[in-house]
This record gives structure tokens, sequence and C-alpha cells, in this order.
């Protein structure tokens, strides 16, 4: 989600390709070998892994466009500290809530 939303905040096209975690593809398991998760960005042939890793490296790829950051730097630890306070509190309780309904379908 958060590669996605930086991409089109930088105006870059791009393909994306869903993934069935349960059989992953070759491509991922090529491209991620490690942790063979996704999300990955393949670049120039290159695999870029790891969302905040992305990120960065769509910033500093693109940087004529639009920066993701503040450039001053206490307003850029602010940033950060907002999206750290996002992933460990609110996404991670986000994931618990869908993860349990689709578990609780499943035992329907």
């Amino acid at each position: 989600m958060r590669m996605r939303l930086a991409l089109a905040e930088k105006g870059i096209e791009y393909e994306s390709k869903e993934e069935n975690l349960q059989q992953k593809s070759p491509l991922l398991l090529k491209s991620n070998p490690i942790h063979t998760k996704i999300p990955t960005l393949i670049h120039n042939g290159k695999p870029i892994c790891e969302s905040l890793v992305i990120l960065q490296y769509i910033d500093e790829t693109w940087n004529d466009r639009s920066p993701l950051l503040p450039t001053d730097p206490f307003e850029r630890a602010q940033a950060r500290f907002q999206a750290d306070y996002i992933d460990k509190n609110v996404y991670n309780t986000m994931w618990r809530i869908l993860w349990k309904g689709a578990e609780d379908e499943k035992q329907l």
C-alpha cells in the first residue's frame, strides 16, 4: 500500500502483480529469496525488498519529483515518528482484525 501511494505521489507508472501468498510465484521467490515477502519492487531488473527500503529507494531514484519527506530534519523526524506509530499501532491492529475476520469466515 505504501509503495503504491509513493509511486502515485511521484507520478510513476508501474505494473502491479498480485501474489498468492500460499503459493508464491517463482518471480517472488527469485526476487526476494531471503524473506519471500511482499512488497518487492523490481526496477530495471533489480529487486528492492522491504516496504521502508522501497520507499527510500523511490524517493532517492525519482528525487526530481515530489519529495516524500520534508527537507527540514526535525520535520522529517516527526514524519518518520508518525509513520512508525501508524505501523506499530494502526496498521498491525487493522491486519489482526482482517485476519480474524477471514478466520471466522472459514469456520462458518
